[in-house]
């Protein structure tokens, strides 16, 4: 599949997205590194009311979080989603572990792409193997 099937939108918030050609590529290539093909993903950068509207609407959860992840395939291996990341949460998180706005957005958005490949990350084991999965493939990007 053409790595033309990740998209970027932003939604109440002026947002735009540095290195898309780049982003697109690794986040292809991490998909086909852990064995599934490409068919649609879906980035959504938005504001901390956006995602907690989402949040509550979806998921009857009243929180602020960066990250909601919607799987809309329905093949095991095939990856097709909507990715919600708030950017709000992103740039305060980067302050907070004291890292490159970047680097936390490129975080969360390979987060949600494992997610969509099925890693979990409830749980001390699960949230472990998810941090080493997050590390390998942010040492991968090519930017």
């Amino acid at each position: 599949m053409s790595s033309l099937a990740i998209h970027f939108f932003s939604e109440d918030i002026d947002f735009t997205l540095k290195q898309k050609i780049f982003i697109r590529k690794w986040i292809r290539n991490t998909i086909i590194a852990e064995g599934h093909k490409l068919r649609e993903l879906n980035f959504i950068f938005c504001s901390d009311a956006y995602l907690l509207g989402i949040n509550q609407q979806y998921l009857n959860h009243d929180t602020l979080t960066d990250i909601i992840t919607f799987d809309n395939s329905d093949k095991k291996s095939v990856i097709a989603g909507d990715i919600f990341i708030s950017i709000e949460r992103v740039r305060e998180n980067a302050g907070i572990f004291k890292v490159k706005e970047d680097d936390e957005l490129h975080r969360v958005m390979i987060h949600g792409t494992l997610h969509l490949l099925g890693y979990p990350d409830k749980g001390k084991a699960a949230k472990a193997l998810m941090t080493e999965k997050e590390n390998l493939y942010l040492s991968r990007r090519a930017f």
